[in-house]
């Protein structure tokens, strides 16, 4: 029965995660966290972590992850064959009626509406993130000592050298995890 539900709930996220993988990240939060509670907000955010540095798209990673979390191998297997189904189908239906229609107004209207709601859920599943790094699992509040200090000087850090000397990403990512592990370290 949990290898129906880790399908079901991972074709519902290949289904309907319009928008590539950060825009999946609200889905699966809201069904693995808030729904099924098969794991902690604080898990998931590990997740979303390991998921953005293995190779492989995010919501893949996603399913691959929480699968194997909750029923081991099998459960990694049919979380990551249900995420995967749905979007095989459907990218290839799509291309099929995109290459055949791409000139009609319609069909370059339809995808100029959906960029605001692409961006929207990028920036919640953003958003989410990022309060849960500044702040803990209490969430956003205006009570300054509630904030994590070393969190917030790794995110000003990062921004800093992303946008100062615009360096590859991954290096941010890479320094940012030995520049919090000495932080936890001497704390």
């Amino acid at each position: 029965m949990i290898y129906l539900e880790l399908f079901w709930v991972f074709f519902q996220v290949g289904a309907f995660s319009i928008g590539g993988g950060y825009a999946a990240i609200p889905i699966i939060q809201s069904s693995v966290v808030e729904d099924k509670g098969w794991l902690t907000m604080t898990k998931f955010t590990d997740l979303i972590t390991i998921a953005e540095m293995t190779p492989g798209p995010i919501a893949i990673n996603s399913a691959t992850f929480v699968g194997n979390q909750v029923a081991g191998i099998g459960g990694g297997l049919v979380a990551t064959a249900g995420c995967i189904l749905p979007s095989a189908v459907i990218v290839s239906l799509l291309a099929f009626l995109y290459y055949r229609f791409r000139s009609l107004s319609f069909v370059k209207d339809t995808i100029a509406l959906l960029r605001p709601a692409i961006v929207a859920l990028i920036a919640s599943a953003g958003i989410g993130i990022l309060v849960l790094s500044l702040w803990g699992d209490g969430g956003f509040t205006t009570d300054i000592t509630a904030l994590n200090i070393v969190s917030v000087i790794i995110f000003f850090a990062s921004m800093f050298f992303l946008r100062k000397y615009d360096l590859n990403p991954i290096f941010v990512i890479i320094g940012s995890g030995v520049l919090g592990a000495v932080f936890y370290l001497l704390l």
